[in-house]
């Protein structure tokens, strides 16, 4: 059943309440992002792209579903917008706070039931005054031959309006008209390519529930390939021709995304989408995402040649953060910690460092004074969502995990832990009780000291006492310049 027909066949229910949606959905981290009073289900974007002068002009039409009786709601956008429809009627609109579109329908919404509504925009992105609370990055780049739209958490705003939180996931079909000559590239499947008038059409398709930051967009003179993995699903390459030194090693590495992808299904579970892929672009201000089906890499990560551990890194993200994503941002490790633990395995399979000795290294490298251990990585703050803390220690906490409960429990967890959220929402007490479940062990203590305690463990991921000796006699497996190069890179853009 299609996603429309679903939502049109749903049955209204009771409910006195009556009122404006709330204008956040009530993040603890970000309590504008996102709306109340409906649920996403759908987005179809038509867009048309012109590169020089940067004007986007756009038609969003969105699916939703009333989720109280709604007599106002907010979309987060920041772009122009020229008209709104609901349900086919004109609607009013205005804006307030700092990206909020206030529509009023013309009749009261009823609770339960479906609606759409259609936004027709048209701006040039890059000029549109950033939020400081987006810490002063631009998801919206634009660059001599296109434009990239990349950012995390915020980044729809830029590009098309939304209910912009993770925790209201919805599927997309995506068309973008660029000239003649210039490629666009987003997530999912392109189904059609046409040309006419001197202008390219091509729409893309994401048939899974994705978060709206995890949506891209790449227009440019992109060098783009397309296969097959081994289990038949499609593969969508795309390289800026201008990454000069780079561009060898970029290639090589991020081509290598069908094997990874099917490695890492190995470990964790099946692959939770239909088509797999990755870009690199040279407009990047450093920094890679974990885009849905679609991952966006920075070519300086291939700077020393090829090195697919910041490839394994974002396509561990594909079920770590965009089929399984959070509920709420305080639980991002939930994302960065599995990501970064799947690097350690990837060192392991290379033979560069097992993933106990890679988290050992780390846990020995840091003193005890670091400010590094006064993070709390299951609550880390919005100041340190992107702390090295979330990513390391997030591993370190994984590691921990398996050295009390062994390899077969382990294991048994995760993939359980793929299975029964995907595509859906997560919290880290979820994790927890499914860990101690599965491994029959009360694990409060564990996860308490490695994920909400400040100060460094007594004992390293692997049950050993602190190292007596200085970090520098500790042995440093192979993987780790490759590893530690690679996070200062993933953190450049953060806020």
């Amino acid at each position: 059943m299609s996603t429309a027909a679903a939502l049109f066949l749903a049955t209204p229910a009771a409910a006195t309440d009556k009122g404006p949606g709330a204008p956040g959905i009530g993040d603890s981290y970000f309590p504008n992002h996102g709306n109340g009073g409906y649920d996403a289900r759908h987005y179809r974007l038509n867009l048309s792209y012109q590169p020089g002068t940067d004007l986007l002009q756009g038609k969003a039409t969105i699916l939703a579903s009333a989720t109280q009786h709604l007599t106002r709601f907010n979309l987060d956008f920041l772009l122009k917008v020229d008209s709104v429809k609901v349900n086919g009627r004109p609607a009013t609109f205005a804006r307030s706070g700092l990206h909020e579109l206030e529509i009023t329908p013309a009749h009261t919404l009823t609770r339960g039931t479906p609606f759409v509504v259609e936004v027709t925009y048209a701006d040039t992105p890059s000029k549109v005054p950033v939020p400081d609370e987006t810490g002063g990055f631009t998801p919206w780049i634009a660059t001599a031959d296109g434009a990239l739209a990349l950012g995390q958490p915020q980044v729809a705003w830029w590009w098309f309006p939304s209910n912009d939180h993770p925790l209201d996931k919805a599927t997309y079909d995506i068309s973008i008209s660029v000239p003649q000559g210039t490629q666009a590239v987003s997530n999912g499947i392109k189904t059609r390519e046409r040309t006419s008038n001197g202008r390219t059409t091509s729409t893309w398709v994401m048939d899974k529930p994705m978060a709206t930051y995890l949506a891209t967009l790449f227009i440019g003179q992109l060098d783009v390939r397309t296969g097959r993995s081994s289990s038949g699903l499609p593969v969508t390459t795309s390289y800026s021709k201008n990454l000069g030194r780079y561009d060898a090693a970029a290639k090589e590495s991020v081509e290598q995304t069908p094997q990874i992808v099917d490695w890492l299904a190995g470990q964790v579970g099946r692959y939770p989408f239909h088509s797999m892929g990755g870009s690199v672009t040279s407009a990047l201000p450093g920094f890679a995402l974990e885009t849905q089906t679609q991952p966006v890499y920075d070519p300086r990560f291939f700077s020393s040649g090829p090195d697919t551990y910041v490839v394994v890194h974002e396509n561990a993200h594909q079920w770590f953060g965009d089929s399984i994503a959070v509920k709420d941002w305080k639980h991002i490790w939930l994302n960065e910690g599995f990501a970064t633990y799947a690097e350690w395995m990837w060192s392991e399979k290379l033979g560069e460092g097992t993933a106990a000795e890679v988290a050992d290294f780390f846990y020995n490298d840091l003193p005890a004074d670091d400010p590094f251990w006064q993070v709390k990585p299951g609550d880390p703050g919005m100041a340190d969502l992107f702390h090295n803390a979330t990513y390391y220690r997030g591993g370190m906490a994984l590691q921990a995990l398996r050295t009390e409960v062994g390899d077969a429990a382990f294991f048994s967890i995760i993939r359980a832990w793929v299975r029964s959220k995907e595509h859906g929402n997560a919290e880290t007490s979820e994790f927890v009780a499914l860990a101690e479940r599965i491994s029959g062990k009360q694990l409060d203590a564990l996860f308490d000291t490695w994920l909400f305690t400040p100060g460094k463990p007594a004992t390293s991921p692997t049950g050993a006492a602190v190292a007596a000796k200085t970090s520098s006699a500790v042995a440093e497996p192979p993987s780790i310049a490759k590893i530690k190069k690679m996070h200062e890179l993933l953190k450049e853009h953060k806020p």
